[in-house]
């Protein structure tokens, strides 16, 4: 969906023609007749989401300074762009120090006005992202914070926000990358517990023999290497909210405390002599299905149903992609600021392929793309050329024993080549895994080139989520990215972005 620009004039043909001019330069256009009907519209129990104001200030009934003035006092912070016949300097300050965003004289080429537009949108998220990165730090996270115009989305934030308001456990599941920690976030900043603790846990990253002790703590000399007190993460977020990301990794032993906590509402530390009474809320997060793991015997049926009382199932960026272009400016705005670098937008060629990708690695992925442009980009503006497809490493040239793995953002995995055990979508298995060890002349291959493959195979598995290769092939992200540069130094192959 491309940003929506609202136009209010008096003058029919002023109209007609600033509406044909934000449509030619990739908006969609919402027009109306006066300055209330603005009002009306943008504060409105039903208002839509409106990006920019393109604004007459000399209307009859309430003008154009009229409307910043009510827009002001009503918290709106869409950037407005004024118009006139008249451009004096006065006219220029007093909108200005009304709140306007730009200003421009009738009749404004379309040259101009895309230039104007384009600043305005893009100062619009980034101060946005600004204003999510302070409230992510204070705690204050809330559902305004969520980059989302889908209707796939509309059911799934009203449920959250009503879920916000009360102390019920939430599950959220969803593929990796749809965002299931800022929802948590929002669910936290959104309730009466928001100025107490926010702390996130990921269970399948904490080693199965310190799982307990950093959930529940321990006591000093509990264990070998036990040398301080530690509270634990339950103890740290009392009084607020206990995020147990990737819950369904839990080890089963750890299953069991965890019940115990949630039914008591205590805890007992390793090696502690009572248990603690603590208040938390629980939010849990999963990107497998949790009730295939009860069915496989790794999750516990009864914590199943402690955890399982509100369920959110956020959708992937696929099944909403008219989200891509809002993410996309959001995401240059952000970059382009934090690298120094003057990035005005994103061409809507550029826009209008993205937004077809079914990026499998979701949101991480589509922000990492974006990432890589804005570095790499010697334009002032992002075009297709900096979105190279995300690919893996081909296999060097004669080599005859396994097939160039593909992962990009337009893989339509089979059904029958899916791992079992989730919905989730995987990419197919390339030769099911299977590891030659000799070349085609009878000889061991070189401990280098079936590194490389094996890389090239944990990459198309996970579907170039490369926080989850790395994790799995247990190895750090910087070791994992210098092999992938010194495959491509060696085979060269095709250019990605990794993620």
């Amino acid at each position: 969906m491309a940003a929506s620009i609202l136009i209010a004039d008096d003058d029919a043909v002023q109209r007609r023609l600033v509406e044909n001019m934000v449509q030619k330069c990739g908006y969609e256009a919402v027009v109306v007749e006066s300055g209330d009907a603005v009002v009306d519209l943008l504060t409105g129990p039903d208002a839509p989401a409106i990006d920019a104001v393109v604004l007459d200030l000399v209307m009859p009934g309430l003008d154009g300074m009229g409307v910043l003035a009510k827009l002001r006092d009503a918290g709106i912070s869409i950037p407005v762009i004024v118009q006139t016949a008249h451009g004096g300097i006065d006219n220029v300050v007093s909108a200005m120090r009304a709140g306007a965003q730009d200003f421009v004289v009738k009749p404004v080429g379309i040259e101009r006005l895309q230039v104007s537009l384009r600043n305005a949108l893009n100062t619009s998220a980034l101060k946005g992202e600004l204003q999510r990165i302070r409230h992510s730090r204070e705690g204050r996270l809330t559902f305004s914070d969520i980059i989302t115009r889908s209707e796939a989305m509309t059911g799934i934030m009203r449920t959250a926000q009503k879920a916000a308001s009360s102390s019920i456990p939430v599950l959220i599941e969803g593929e990796s990358g749809v965002g299931k920690e800022l929802f948590a976030r929002a669910i936290h900043g959104s309730s009466e517990r928001k100025s107490k603790p926010f702390v996130a846990v990921n269970c399948g990253a904490i080693p199965d023999n310190l799982v307990e002790s950093i959930l529940f703590g321990h006591e000093k000399g509990a264990f070998t290497g036990a040398t301080e007190r530690h509270t634990g993460k339950f103890v740290e977020a009392h009084g607020g909210t206990l995020f147990l990301d990737e819950v369904s990794e839990l080890p089963l032993a750890a299953q069991v405390k965890l019940l115990r906590a949630l039914q008591e509402g205590a805890v007992e530390a390793v090696g502690g002599k009572k248990p603690v009474k603590v208040d938390v809320r629980i939010i849990s997060a999963t990107n497998r299905k949790l009730l295939d793991r009860v069915k496989g015997g790794y999750f516990r049926e009864d914590l199943f149903y402690r955890l399982h009382v509100l369920p959110l199932t956020i959708p992937p960026l696929r099944a909403r992609r008219e989200d891509i272009p809002h993410l996309l400016r959001h995401f240059v705005a952000t970059f382009g600021a934090e690298e120094n670098r003057t990035i005005t937008g994103i061409t809507g060629e550029a826009m209008a392929h993205l937004a077809q990708l079914d990026w499998p690695g979701n949101i991480r992925q589509l922000e990492n793309a974006v990432y890589r442009a804005v570095v790499m980009s010697d334009g002032e503006q992002l075009g297709l050329p900096d979105f190279p497809l995300v690919q893996a490493l081909a296999p060097a040239a004669g080599e005859l024993h396994s097939e160039p793995l593909i992962v990009s953002p337009t893989i339509q995995p089979s059904a029958s080549a899916m791992v079992s055990g989730s919905e989730i979508p995987i990419s197919p298995l390339p030769t099911n895994g299977l590891l030659s060890m000799l070349t085609a002349s009878g000889e061991v291959r070189p401990l280098e080139e079936m590194e490389n493959e094996i890389i090239r195979f944990a990459i198309a598995h996970y579907r170039g989520q490369m926080s989850e290769v790395a994790r799995r092939l247990k190895i750090g992200r910087s070791t994992l990215y210098r092999k992938l540069d010194e495959a491509t130094a060696d085979d060269q192959p095709a250019s990605g972005d990794g993620e």
